[in-house]
């Protein structure tokens, strides 16, 4: 089988595996990083939401062997390394000063999204608003949907 290489948290991985099995399936069942996870598989519920070069995607919906060698793919777990700060990262640290999580299942898509928005209206020169908020499309079964948007723009107040 074809080796595939990126990077993974910060760190070079090479995994051995055929160019067509889906991103998430190598990020769980191969490498064991389990932050992202499988809801859906065809890039609906966002519960698997990752950073691709600093930009959300859904690994569910991408083949291994679409990526480059030089591709960072950040989860949940490398996360609190792409902010300056001692600790977790501002949205992590947010979700649990807003006591967000209930079961806990879509909770690192929902900060990897809220992340990805932040650093997107950022570039766009502005901060974030409600209507933004709106767009954010990950699903939440708990319905813990307001207590996600306070932790979102708490997150984003103390981002870097």
């Amino acid at each position: 089988m074809p080796k595939q290489t990126f990077i993974l948290n910060g760190k070079s991985v090479t995994v051995d595996v055929h160019p067509d099995v889906r991103v998430l399936w190598v990020l769980r069942d191969i490498l064991g990083v389990t932050g992202p996870k499988y809801g859906c598989g065809i890039n609906v519920c966002k519960a698997c939401t990752s950073h691709i070069n600093g930009k959300a995607f859904n690994p569910c919906a991408v083949r291994v062997g679409d990526l480059k060698d030089q591709d960072r793919v950040t989860t949940i777990e490398g996360l609190a390394a792409t902010d300056p700060g001692p600790g977790l990262h501002p949205m992590q640290q947010a979700w649990i000063d807003r006591d967000v999580p209930q079961c806990g299942y879509c909770q690192p898509g929902q900060i990897m999204a809220a992340v990805a928005l932040v650093k997107k209206v950022r570039r766009e020169g502005r901060e974030i608003r409600e209507s933004d908020l709106d767009k954010i499309r990950n699903i939440c079964r708990c319905g813990t949907y307001h207590r996600i948007r306070e932790a979102i723009e708490q997150g984003a107040r103390n981002m870097k």
